[in-house]
């Protein structure tokens, strides 16, 4: 988070910007090597591709993901062109007169004052004046998006999630964070103007199909995929896309977000949403069927005892079946020979062991890739303070050859 452009936004990533460059140029020796994203997020892996000279695609299902890693694809336009707008709409803001702020959700009511609330009102309106079909207001989006949470004065937990509860000592003024995002913004632009060869191509789509990207394009695929441990990413953007009124409360998220995205949480598999057997039933998860089932009866079992019932035994089968779809997917977008990593993690819903890395590793070799192994980087859950349950789980990356 502390890298050019990368710093523009927060989120949770998987990997560091310096490590995927490092991959990308180590596979492309002799040549560029073609790389391929199928879950994108901000756009980490297509910025390191472009840093190391090599095409890439990527994809995302979030959409407003989506926009951010546009946002900051676009960090090669005019630096100057983008700064000149900044400035324009900071005085412009600066001008108005506040609008209604109940119109905004209950969530932006919680966490700004009503001063700081007036404030980015009238940034969003100078914004929103400001609009036009160019890089520069794409680049002017994304400074607006990146105060928003710099202004707020309740916290952020470690993976994004708001915490209207709990506050912070000095939240930024509005104006002040805008003045000096930008500033930061128009300082790395610069910095990329040496930056040559080809632009990523960013698609908002399904890593399920990964339709337009071209058959055999691939020579490496670098990316993460969603854990499932019942991160929802959909809630991760919730303050920003309702500060824009994209959604009016989190009920909104399933419509807006959730249905395009891997099922990696409880919330995206309510109970009478799933027919279990069904899942099971795919041919797709065959090469891990039993060992699925067995893990799935468990925890429709296990769920009865707890509290809150989450339907991890429903996640769990739809996760496997979305990531069988993705290699498939892979297998016909990637050249042969090719060469996958994804930085992945276990998990332990309610304290059943649910081997990841291993089944993926299988999935992909039932896809037609050749062989996996896994490397690992980290224990996590091991310090066991506040922890649900106490089964020892790790992260790090699986290399898929194919």
């Amino acid at each position: 988070m502390r890298l050019p452009v990368h710093r523009w936004f927060r989120f949770s990533a998987g990997f560091g910007a310096d490590w995927a460059e490092q991959v990308i140029r180590s596979a492309g020796t002799a040549s560029p090597v073609r790389v391929l994203d199928p879950f994108a997020g901000s756009g980490t892996t297509l910025l390191a591709a472009e840093d190391a000279g090599a095409e890439c695609y990527g994809i995302e299902a979030h959409p407003f993901l989506y926009r951010v890693a546009r946002a900051k694809l676009a960090r090669q336009s005019n630096p100057t062109a983008y700064s000149q707008l900044a400035a324009g709409v900071l005085a412009d803001a600066k001008s108005r007169s506040v609008g209604d702020l109940s119109a905004y959700p209950a969530l932006i009511q919680k966490c700004y004052t009503q001063e700081s609330l007036g404030k980015l009102d009238v940034l969003r309106q100078a914004v929103e004046a400001a609009r036009e079909d160019t890089p520069a207001f794409e680049l002017l989006w994304l400074t607006l998006v990146g105060i928003l949470r710099k202004s707020s004065h309740v916290n952020t937990a470690q993976w994004q999630y708001i915490l209207p509860n709990k506050t912070k000592r000095n939240p930024s003024d509005p104006f002040a964070a805008f003045a000096q995002l930008s500033r930061q913004m128009h300082e790395d632009m610069v910095l990329s103007a040496h930056v040559g060869g080809p632009r990523a191509t960013l698609i908002p789509g399904d890593a399920r199909t990964c339709e337009c990207v071209p058959d055999g394009f691939a020579q490496l695929v670098l990316g993460s995929p969603p854990y499932p441990n019942n991160y929802d990413y959909a809630d991760a953007t919730r303050l920003e896309m309702s500060f824009f009124r994209e959604i009016g409360g989190w009920g909104d998220l399933q419509r807006a977000v959730r249905d395009g995205l891997i099922r990696s949480c409880s919330q995206h598999v309510p109970e009478k949403a799933v027919n279990l057997q069904e899942v099971l039933s795919h041919p797709e998860v065959e090469p891990i069927g039993l060992e699925l089932s067995s893990v799935c009866r468990e925890l429709a079992e296990v769920r009865l005892s707890k509290g809150g019932k989450k339907t991890y035994h429903l996640m769990v089968a739809c996760y496997f079946l979305d990531l069988a779809k993705v290699w498939l997917s892979l297998r016909r977008t990637c050249e042969s020979p090719s060469r996958v990593c994804f930085v992945v993690g276990d998990s332990a819903p309610y304290g059943v062991y649910v081997p990841v890395m291993e089944w993926l590793g299988k999935l992909a070799v039932a896809a037609g890739f050749h062989s996996f192994t896994f490397e690992q980087t980290r224990e996590r859950n091991v310090k066991w303070k506040n922890r649900k349950h106490r089964v020892p789980l790790c992260e790090g990356r699986l290399w898929v050859e194919g």
